[in-house]
């Protein structure tokens, strides 16, 4: 009888451990890469500037009405660059400047 009311005991217990051990979740760990890239974006006194086309190291980047202040921004790598804005055949701005990672610059142009 000893030996019957041992064996319960046990089985109960094992029972219990491995209901209890079910509920457990083992620690996960997320990782995720953020992209610090550098922005530019654009303000633009007016719509006619919208259409004038964003020039960076000679590639057309498409138009600055694509890339408003607080709306888009285009994603360039850090390091020198050259900008140069252009309607027609004339040049809105132009400029040589430097660009670190994390950083977001506004060209304002009139």
């Amino acid at each position: 009888m000893k030996k019957l009311a041992t064996a319960v005991i046990i089985t109960c217990g094992l029972l219990g451990l491995m209901a209890v051990g079910g509920c457990t979740q083992m620690p996960t760990e997320k990782q995720s890469i953020s992209d610090i890239r550098p922005q530019i974006s654009f303000r633009a006194a007016d719509d006619r500037t919208h259409g004038a086309r964003v020039l960076l190291n000679g590639l057309d980047m498409g138009a600055v009405g694509d890339y408003l202040e607080g709306a888009s921004s285009l994603r360039i790598l850090s390091g020198s660059h050259v900008l140069r804005v252009a309607s027609g055949g004339e040049v809105i701005h132009e400029e040589k400047f430097y660009i670190g990672d994390g950083t977001n610059r506004t060209f304002i142009l009139k």
